[in-house]
């Protein structure tokens, strides 16, 4: 037969384990730092204090994959290519159109942010990648 005292400890052992990621960072106060992106585009800097995004910058941090497919619905299945904002402001539903528009450093905004998330998006399965630094090949 098996003691108690053996069957305890293996079970603190067992949730010793299990609980470790949780328990270790009680305390910690490390926090991951946040990706530093480029606004430093000529069309942002063109528009000044009056720049601002289609929506919130926060909702757009949080949402833009949500809205790239919400237009592309719109487009594909709907024949739709007019977003209209809450506001009344009226946008081509265009990534390379719009977004690229005033997000043309491809490379230090949307890039690095999905590198630095680990996200491998799938705009580029139909859409062409933007021409960047890193994926242009000299011509011999």
């Amino acid at each position: 037969m098996y003691k108690p005292t053996k069957i305890i400890i293996a079970l603190v052992i067992f949730l010793a384990i299990v609980t470790f990621p949780i328990w270790s960072s009680i305390g910690s106060d490390s926090v991951s730092p946040d990706v530093e992106i480029s606004l430093d585009t000529p069309a942002i800097n063109a528009l000044g204090d009056d720049a601002s995004c289609i929506y919130d910058t926060d909702y757009m941090r949080a949402n833009h994959m949500k809205v790239l497919s919400e237009w592309k619905v719109e487009v594909v299945r709907n024949g739709n290519r007019m977003i209209v904002t809450e506001d009344g402001r009226e946008y081509l539903a265009s990534l390379e159109n719009t977004c690229f528009e005033c997000h043309s450093n491809y490379e230090d905004f949307c890039l690095k942010c999905h590198e630095y998330s680990n996200v491998d998006p799938s705009c580029w399965e139909c859409h062409l990648e933007p021409v960047t630094d890193s994926n242009v090949s000299e011509e011999v």
